[in-house]
């Protein structure tokens, strides 16, 4: 991944604009729309700035970086095995209009789904804007989670594309949907930074031109 979409990535995750942004740089909105669109590449200095705000080294920055999952042997956990069940999950969960069970907070919906020696729990509040986690447990120990929150941006949005999207993830991108998914009107893009060890992402849905949708998470290995 490029400097531009984990700047876009970074930027989302925090909440900033880019006037925010901008402002706690000191430079002005059309520089960071400028970085992010790739047109131009900060020095030095704001690479610095950037990397203090952001909480990640400049290294990580200025490396261009492979976006598939890195699969690194793992003392308590089969990576590959663990997404398998992940990918598994998602098509027998939420995504698939399957397997809800009762809510284990106030006004919550819950999803779970268990394969052998693992299990997958998502819970998520809200409708419109909304809030969550899922988790994987193996042999009854946490072994990954992730939160996301996201938000509805205009009437265009469809629950049912979004649903077709995410189960379309595939073992190159198992933390939400696919690089790109697109039906008819609508088109899906996520983009993450880091590995599903250790991972921050965004989702959005157009319809046509129309931005309807998007969505930040963040999640990795548990120990």
């Amino acid at each position: 991944m490029i400097f531009s979409e984990k700047l876009q990535i970074l930027r989302k995750n925090k909440g900033f604009t880019q006037e925010a942004l901008a402002e706690k740089l000191g430079v002005s909105r059309q520089a960071v729309a400028k970085w992010e669109s790739g047109q131009i590449y900060p020095d030095i200095s704001n690479l610095i700035s950037i990397s203090e705000l952001m909480n990640v080294s400049v290294d990580y920055l200025v490396k261009d970086q492979n976006c598939a999952v890195n699969i690194k042997a793992q003392p308590d956990t089969d990576l590959d095995e663990l997404i398998a069940f992940r990918l598994d999950a998602n098509v027998n969960t939420y995504a698939a209009f399957m397997n809800e069970v009762d809510a284990t907070r106030p006004d919550s919906h819950d999803f779970r789904y268990e394969n052998g020696k693992y299990m997958y729990h998502d819970t998520y509040v809200g409708g419109e804007e909304f809030a969550g986690e899922e988790a994987v447990w193996k042999d009854g120990v946490a072994v990954y989670a992730m939160n996301y929150m996201g938000r509805v941006l205009a009437d265009g949005f469809s629950g049912n594309f979004l649903k077709e999207a995410l189960r379309a993830a595939d073992v190159n991108m198992p933390y939400r949907g696919p690089e790109l998914y697109q039906s008819g009107e609508y088109t899906y893009r996520c983009k993450v930074t880091g590995d599903f060890t250790w991972f921050q992402g965004y989702e959005e849905i157009y319809q046509g031109t129309v931005k309807v949708y998007e969505c930040v998470f963040h999640g990795g290995l548990l120990k």
